[in-house]
């Protein structure tokens, strides 16, 4: 690819210089030295036809054939089809953004729009076209082939942008006083067994892995429930598997097992600790369990746990989903996840250029779902909220400490 593009701008300096039979040598000779491919390469790259190049190939093959012919005069030759009907363009513009060009009965509006049903219907409007030539008039307006982007977030609160600002100077201040500061969360539950993994691995040719050819999962099929515990400040992270539900419980003890696991032995001077979480699920600021159990954290260990929430919408700002949980999806591309050990195993060898380590554990132990927290243990909870928006950032203080 890189050498085609090379190719490219060498053909865009030169040919505008030459003769007709002189743009045609020079490309057929650049189709050659690209080799399989080249002609087509060349073609998009100078609007020169196929059978032009291929004509420059044989003429450089066959010396006889090399003359002084083969050159018309100016003007000479088939004139271009958007010569011959200066309104093909903006008809066609008209079919494939129909709202942007203000024809909104387009016949195609609502289907697929490629290049064949695009000529087939230009063509029923009085424009005969081909469908590469569609191909080549859509690049020459800038069009290309789009997916779709995910950027749009829905309502956005009006103060979102203020939050952001808010937890980059928390953060900030945290890491410059050495506090250690972690985003956490949950990713998505993995079934176990032997199904299908997204990705590919490199494996002797024609051996792929032996999966099931479907991916129905049965009810009692084991899934391994994954949150991290991702560390700022030392790029480290820490990832509890559950076997059970994703509750606050769950996500307190995930963060409990980080600080026993690494964080007590990385910040031995520390008395407090700062948590960057999403606004939503098993650490949502408006989930009393989290607080709760939040405070039991703090009143073990004798920290102060100062918590800052994303905005709702915002999850994927979180700085764990792409410093720890894409690389973990990375490393285990193409393996089907058969059990937990080979949950473990393969999220404890993940790694990164930049030295990122993962420590996991398997968390056997139960949570159960539906656990109501009464008024008399909220009150218990030594909660300080913060002077903006109190209800995302606020600071848990232990009853003791240690």
């Amino acid at each position: 690819m890189k050498e085609i593009r090379k190719s490219a701008r060498r053909l865009k300096r030169v040919l505008s210089l030459l003769d007709e039979r002189a743009r045609r040598i020079v490309a057929g000779a650049e189709a050659l030295e690209l080799g399989y491919g080249g002609i087509s390469a060349v073609s998009d790259a100078t609007g020169l036809c196929r059978a032009a190049i291929t004509r420059g190939i044989r003429e450089l093959a066959a010396p006889a054939a090399r003359d002084v012919g083969g050159i018309r005069q100016a003007g000479g030759g088939r004139k271009r089809l958007e010569a011959r009907d200066p309104d093909l363009p903006a008809a066609l513009e008209r079919l494939v953004e129909p709202l942007a060009r203000g024809d909104p009965d387009s016949p195609l509006r609502w289907t697929v729009k490629s290049t064949r049903r695009l000529a087939r219907e230009l063509a029923r409007q009085g424009h005969p076209v081909g469908h590469v030539k569609i191909s080549y008039l859509l690049g020459e307006m800038q069009y290309s082939l789009q997916g779709n982007r995910k950027t749009e977030e829905g309502k956005q609160h009006p103060d979102r942008n203020a939050q952001f600002e808010h937890i980059n100077a928390e953060v900030t201040r945290a890491l410059a006083e050495d506090v250690p500061v972690i985003s956490v969360d949950t990713k998505k539950k993995e079934v176990l067994g032997n199904y299908a993994n997204g990705g590919r691995e490199w494996r002797p040719a024609k051996q792929p892995r032996r999966v099931q050819g479907h991916d129905f999962h049965p009810p009692e099929e084991p899934r391994a429930l994954l949150y991290g515990v991702y560390d700022l400040g030392r790029n480290r992270g820490f990832v509890n598997v559950g076997t059970d539900h994703d509750t606050g419980a769950f996500a307190v003890a995930s963060v409990h097992g980080w600080w026993r696991h690494e964080g007590r032995r990385l910040y031995r001077r520390t008395r407090r600790i700062l948590i960057t979480a999403d606004g939503g699920g098993s650490n949502g600021y408006r989930l009393r369990q989290w607080k709760v159990e939040l405070q039991r954290f703090a009143d073990a260990t004798g920290l102060e746990v100062g918590v800052c929430h994303f905005p709702p919408g915002t999850s994927k700002w979180n700085k764990i989903e792409h410093r720890l949980f894409s690389f973990i999806a990375s490393n285990w591309r193409g393996q089907p996840l058969r059990d937990y050990d080979t949950v473990v195993n393969l999220i404890s060898r993940t790694t990164s250029a930049k030295g990122l380590t993962v420590r996991c554990r398997l968390d056997r132990r139960n949570y159960a779902t539906g656990r109501k927290v009464t008024d008399e243990e909220m009150r218990r909870v030594q909660l300080i909220a913060g002077e903006f928006h109190g209800e995302w950032n606020y600071t848990i203080r232990p009853c003791q400490r240690n």
